[in-house]
């Protein structure tokens, strides 16, 4: 079961960080990646991090330089801190875990997770 929180309403230029809890198993493995949905839009790529092999991260060109990915394997946790925050940012946003080690191109394919979190809130206002 994965657990998404940190969402909220922030000003444009403002930071959030999302959590992504996992419970039930722990993930030694695999990628955690974040995506997004804004309203009458499709699921996009945010970011993902290899759980494993050195932590590789992947963003999207519309968040590098912005966002950032880590972990905390002791907590079973991944982050996604948000910074210089725009309204095209707003959305909601969820966190997934795929079983593999993936590259980028299968990273930013909603189908290549097996888990998904239910997903929090982000609205950035101008």
């Amino acid at each position: 079961q994965l657990q998404a929180s940190g969402g909220g309403w922030v000003q444009t230029g403002g930071s959030l960080r999302l959590s992504c809890a996992a419970s039930g198993r722990t993930f030694s493995s695999g990628t955690v990646g974040w995506f997004r949905q804004a309203p009458g839009k499709e699921r996009e790529f945010v970011a993902a991090r290899r759980w494993s092999g050195g932590g590789q991260s992947f963003y999207a060109n519309s968040v590098k330089g912005r966002f950032t990915i880590s972990r905390d394997n002791a907590k079973n946790t991944v982050y996604v801190q948000m910074n210089s925050l725009k309204p095209e940012d707003t959305a909601v946003y969820y966190c997934a875990v795929g079983l593999r080690s993936l590259i980028l191109s299968s990273a930013t394919i909603p189908a290549s997770y097996d888990y998904w979190g239910q997903g929090t809130l982000v609205t950035v206002s101008s």
